[in-house]
């Protein structure tokens, strides 16, 4: 199956077309310390649509070992006590960068505006980390309308490829 890849930045917040929250019932949390079992079920939940699979078969082990690196940080949106959505931000001081390295929201909230709003937080999480540049990768396997909402925050695509996919 052939894939296309899209790797997009923006690299300062005077680019960004911020969308203001849709429900004063939302909440942005930093998950600290590190929790597995979230952030598994996050990566299952959100990703079984998408095809997200690299780490199903990771072990606990794997998973403290990357929670705990000082440069990953996860990100959790509720509605009040209900979960809604996660990023992983990786912070890459040798480029002065941060990566939106996993972004979604569960399909029970798909659909209901959430998704724009919650984009613009994990870009400014960027930012607030100094760093110069916010970068993501998506693909065609993603949400539908991912691209889109990386376009309409006024991300940029500066790399673009298609791959094999098993």
């Amino acid at each position: 199956m052939k894939v296309n890849r899209y790797y997009l930045e923006i690299n300062s917040l005077k680019n960004l077309n911020q969308v203001i929250s849709p429900d004063q019932n939302l909440i942005l949390e930093k998950v600290d310390p590190p929790d597995i079992k979230l952030n598994k079920f996050f990566y299952k939940n959100v990703g079984k649509n998408h095809r997200w699979v690299d780490r199903l078969v990771w072990d606990n082990l794997k998973w403290m070992s990357y929670l705990e690196n000082k440069n990953v940080h996860t990100y959790i949106l509720k509605l009040n006590e209900d979960l809604v959505g996660y990023f992983e931000i990786i912070q890459d001081f040798s480029t002065n960068s941060s990566e939106i390295a996993y972004f979604g929201i569960l399909d029970d909230y798909i659909g209901k505006k959430f998704g724009g709003f919650f984009l613009c937080e994990a870009i400014k999480k960027c930012f607030e980390l100094n760093s110069k540049k916010a970068w993501v990768h998506t693909c065609s396997l993603d949400h539908k309308h991912a691209l889109k909402n990386y376009l309409n925050r006024g991300m940029k695509i500066f790399k673009e490829e298609t791959i094999n996919s098993a």
